[in-house]
């Protein structure tokens, strides 16, 4: 009797999960899908302590930027793990915070409330182009060898950003990047976290990545890299910034301006990440298609909107949810668990902002080289392809932008195949598209 109740509770179970967040008890494990929800915070963390750093040059309240980004990724997170049923999560974005401070408010002057009406309203056209499938069509009208080469600079990018973070590559005014220390310091910590993350990968130890952080961490109290400052504290008030709105210039050139580079970044941003983590994931349908992607679309753009009312930049999906799909994440419950551990953070600051670059520059390296698998799809003895393909790659980690690097490889895509006459390849939207995309960087 008791082996028959166990039985009938295990489906029970799974249905109310596979209606929260399209879990399938068939094919994936609730333990898998939590591992690879903490995998996917520990991997973009940093934005905790990144985001009010910068935003606060604009003048901002830094502690109730704290709150505020954690706020936005909790919510715009929960959304994609109940709406859209998908394994990614969202934050405010790496690059468009920058463009909203150093770009927006200190480069032509403008207040950050300005640049938060700015969001909000990006946010709202981002919501009418998803509900009239504009996003999507874009994303359909991507062939299918710049989809493939989508995930693998996606990669390349990842890594990039991981060793960066990691101390092993740093800047160099000669050679643009240079070797950091590897014998000392965060370089020596990123080294010794490589190396056991790695032979954790090769034992094929279930939560490898996530094993990596946590010990590379450890490691990292001894030699004086990890730091803890406390163990909780309170949250900061958002009231500083919340709703704080500046409708005085919404007509005017430069709002036009600064709405639509947020609109372009903020979208090709998340065009790529969805593209390539869900290809990579084979999450597609029977087209090579992203499953859900419409709903993700619209999760993105409530986020964005619910950004700027909390008073941050645009929220946007990160890549660094490859890390939790690399760990076996399927479905909204892995967002979910993503979402819980940002709400830990929220009274739990001081130790999850203590984790170093250096101790999740090593899942994000082996992410990345986890990424570049779609490769072996794109035809490569196919220069129209191969080509569009290889500058599509190459791009997004020299320009340090996902969105540069779709951007010119769809350009290329269409001028080579046209120029060729190939033109049977290229439909009338790609056209369309690459034409908006060159008046893009003639005028912005």
């Amino acid at each position: 009797m008791a082996e028959t109740t166990t039985q009938a509770a295990e489906p029970k179970k799974a249905g109310w999960l596979t209606k929260l967040f399209g879990f399938d008890g068939s094919k994936m494990k609730v333990s898998t899908e939590i591992i690879a929800g903490i995998t996917t915070f520990l991997a973009m963390s940093y934005i905790l302590a990144v985001n009010p750093s910068i935003l606060a040059d604009t003048g901002m309240d830094k502690n109730a930027l704290f709150t505020s980004t954690a706020i936005a990724s909790i919510f715009a997170t929960l959304v994609m793990a109940l709406y859209a049923k998908l394994p990614f999560a969202l934050a405010p974005g790496m690059g468009l915070n920058a463009f909203f401070c150093y770009s927006v408010c200190l480069g032509m002057g403008y207040s950050w409330q300005f640049a938060l009406t700015a969001v909000l309203i990006e946010g709202l056209i981002f919501v009418i182009l998803t509900l009239t499938n504009v996003r999507e069509a874009i994303v359909n009208a991507i062939p299918k060898s710049m989809r493939n080469a989508i995930g693998a600079g996606i990669g390349l990018f990842i890594a990039l950003i991981g060793l960066k973070s990691g101390g092993i590559v740093v800047d160099s005014p000669a050679t643009l990047v240079d070797l950091g220390t590897l014998t000392s310091g965060p370089g020596l910590l990123s080294v010794i976290g490589l190396v056991l993350t790695g032979i954790l990968v090769v034992l094929n130890v279930p939560g490898a990545l996530l094993i990596g952080i946590i010990a590379t961490a450890l490691i990292g109290i001894p030699m004086g890299i990890t730091k803890f400052g406390g163990f909780m504290s309170a949250p900061p008030s958002i009231a500083p910034i919340f709703c704080k709105f500046d409708f005085s210039q919404v007509l005017s050139l430069d709002m036009l301006v600064v709405v639509f580079t947020f609109l372009f970044v903020d979208m090709f941003d998340t065009i790529g990440t969805l593209v390539g983590v869900t290809t990579k994931a084979d999450m597609v349908d029977e087209n090579g298609k992203p499953v859900r992607l419409n709903q993700a679309f619209l999760a993105d753009a409530i986020g964005t909107m619910a950004g700027a009312a909390l008073g941050t930049s645009t929220v946007t999906t990160y890549v660094e949810s490859a890390s939790g799909v690399a760990q076996g994440g399927r479905s909204g419950l892995t967002a979910a668990v993503t979402a819980c551990c940002f709400i830990l953070a929220l009274f739990f600051a001081p130790v999850f902002t203590a984790i170093p670059g250096s101790a999740v520059c090593p899942a994000l390296v082996i992410v990345g080289l986890f990424m570049l698998s779609p490769i072996k799809n794109i035809p490569l003895d196919d220069f129209s392809e191969a080509i569009p393909a290889y500058l599509t790659m190459i791009l997004m980690p020299m320009t340090y932008s996902i969105s540069h690097g779709i951007l010119i490889g769809l350009i290329s895509y269409v001028v080579l195949n046209l120029c060729s006459g190939k033109h049977k390849k290229v439909s009338w939207f790609m056209i369309v598209l690459a034409i908006l995309f060159i008046l893009k960087y003639i005028f912005l």
